[in-house]
């Protein structure tokens, strides 16, 4: 091989080698102290983008899974609601039976249209709750979206506690202000819609909690498939790391010897 001064073909190789090792040094370093495969898009531009989609789709599954606890919040008050209506109609159908006792006099009576009235404001102050300034009951369905792309919802039901047909409006109504203005069949018809009202409440309950219960489940598995494309093996990465780690130590060594290479050839000279 022969002898030549201006150019060092060893030391140039071993410098490309060292830059190669000290870039990969870098990335490794890199990938470690974030914790991410992915550092700058070039490390996988593809994976970068399908991660963030995963992303993207794992917190609106987070957030849809927030508002259908606020919607079973809004139920549970409802059916709490519906519960204390469902007393108050047990003791007017009491009332409405002691009521009918042939040996009560007027005055009786008439202590028992008081309580009667009073249960009365009750049902209709029942009937006006609200949850978060949405009102409880009502005729409007309310609509709760259950995927995080709102593609499917389940709707709650609007309940009318204040109509005469299915609510307690035939016992609440003003037009009754007496106990002999209504039938005990009246009574228990409300007691009846309440009772409906309760079961399909219910329903509602049980529907979205294993819609949530679901959207747990596609959040935890799209943040682990988003995982497997961007967070780094740390155990494989330290291996990189330490290959990298000698390579950058043996090459600056190999440099450093085919720069002092080129040295041979002053001795000729001299």
């Amino acid at each position: 091989m022969s002898v030549v001064i201006n150019t060092n073909y060893a030391a140039t190789v071993a410098s490309n080698n060292l830059a190669a090792s000290n870039t990969n040094l870098q990335r490794s370093l890199n990938r470690l102290s974030s914790g991410s495969k992915i550092v700058n898009p070039s490390d996988d531009a593809g994976g970068l983008a399908v991660s963030m989609k995963l992303s993207a789709a794992a917190r609106r599954q987070g957030a849809t899974a927030t508002n259908i606890g606020n919607s079973v919040s809004l139920l549970q008050t409802q059916d709490g609601a519906l519960k204390v209506a469902a007393k108050v109609l047990d003791r007017m159908s009491e009332l409405k039976t002691l009521y009918s006792d042939a040996t009560k006099s007027s005055s009786d009576l008439g202590n028992y249209d008081s309580e009667f009235t009073e249960l009365q404001t009750q049902l209709n102050d029942i009937s006006g709750e609200k949850f978060n300034s949405v009102a409880l009951f009502g005729s409007a369905d309310l609509s709760v979206n259950v995927t995080e792309d709102a593609n499917t919802s389940v709707t709650i039901k609007g309940r009318d506690l204040s109509s005469s047909s299915s609510g307690v409006g035939a016992v609440s109504s003003t037009g009754v202000s007496s106990l002999g203005d209504i039938d005990l069949s009246d009574i228990t018809d409300a007691i009846s819609n309440v009772a409906t009202f309760r079961a399909e409440n219910g329903a509602e309950q049980s529907h979205l909690g294993f819609a949530a219960e679901l959207l747990t489940v596609n959040k935890a598995n799209m943040e682990a498939a988003s995982s497997r494309i961007t967070d780094v093996d740390v155990a494989e990465e330290s291996t990189q790391l330490a290959r990298w780690n000698i390579l950058v130590q043996s090459g600056t060594a190999m440099l450093s010897q085919a720069n002092q290479s080129a040295q041979s050839a002053m001795r000729l000279i001299g």
